[in-house]
């Protein structure tokens, strides 16, 4: 076997949160693209549509799982192993704002920082829940966090203090699964050009602007964040 081969995930299966666009979409993509079996998840079909017909492209199967996923995971766990019967890997993407307002953090209404920790951190604790309880021969959880939850981040506060939550939260993880095989990582991208990227700092320049702040001098996309995924998924991390 040549190291590259390490990177394949043929015969495997995946689940991924919040996979109707952007990130999400391209993580479904790159893990068909290696071998895997695709169960995805949003809240718009059109969009789920749109990544599943990526993954049969790909020549992989796939299953759609339209819904919110907030105290959903334990039912969206079911649902790949009904058709799969196994679960391999399982991606916590899902995440975000409902609300695209921002505030100083003491100026956050509670019930705003609630949701957001619920939209990006307790959804994550249920999926690690669902997912480590079917791996009995091991496997992986990968959290989608970010850049903002290692350091302040003002106007985003919720949003950040969540992603940190999710960065601790798998350090936890990985030492409390590590003996069931479980490996437990976290992928914290900086900015990528995503459906989402546009509708929050649309703006003439803003684009360029933030490029001009990064060493290499230009955003990232899915694509980038899809094969951190892969690595991580893949028999290249078992260690």
């Amino acid at each position: 076997m040549s190291l590259l081969d390490q990177f394949r995930m043929d015969g495997q299966v995946a689940v991924v949160t919040g996979s109707g666009q952007g990130i999400g979409r391209g993580i479904a993509w790159g893990l068909a693209d290696a071998g895997c079996d695709v169960v995805i998840n949003a809240r718009r079909q059109a969009d789920l549509d749109e990544t599943a017909a990526g993954v049969e492209a790909r020549g992989r199967r796939v299953v759609v799982f339209c819904a919110d996923i907030r105290d959903r995971s334990e039912e969206l766990a079911d649902l790949a192993m009904d058709r799969f019967g196994r679960l391999d890997t399982w991606v916590n993407n899902v995440g975000g704002s409902d609300d695209k307002r921002t505030w100083s953090l003491v100026d956050t209404p509670d019930e705003v920082f609630r949701s957001q920790l619920e939209l990006n951190l307790t959804t994550a604790f249920q999926g690690c829940k669902a997912a480590a309880s079917r791996m009995p021969d091991g496997g992986s959880i990968v959290n989608i966090a970010s850049g903002a939850g290692m350091r302040g981040s003002p106007f985003t506060g919720p949003y950040a203090a969540a992603k940190a939550g999710m960065l601790n939260m798998t350090e936890t993880l990985s030492i409390e699964l590590g003996p069931q095989k479980i490996r437990c990582n976290a992928v914290s991208p900086g900015p990528v050009v995503t459906e989402a990227f546009h509708k929050v700092l649309g703006t003439e320049g803003a684009e360029e602007a933030i490029a001009a702040t990064i060493p290499l001098g230009f955003l990232g996309t899915p694509d980038d964040i899809a094969a951190a995924v892969v690595y991580l998924a893949s028999p290249a991390a078992r260690w």
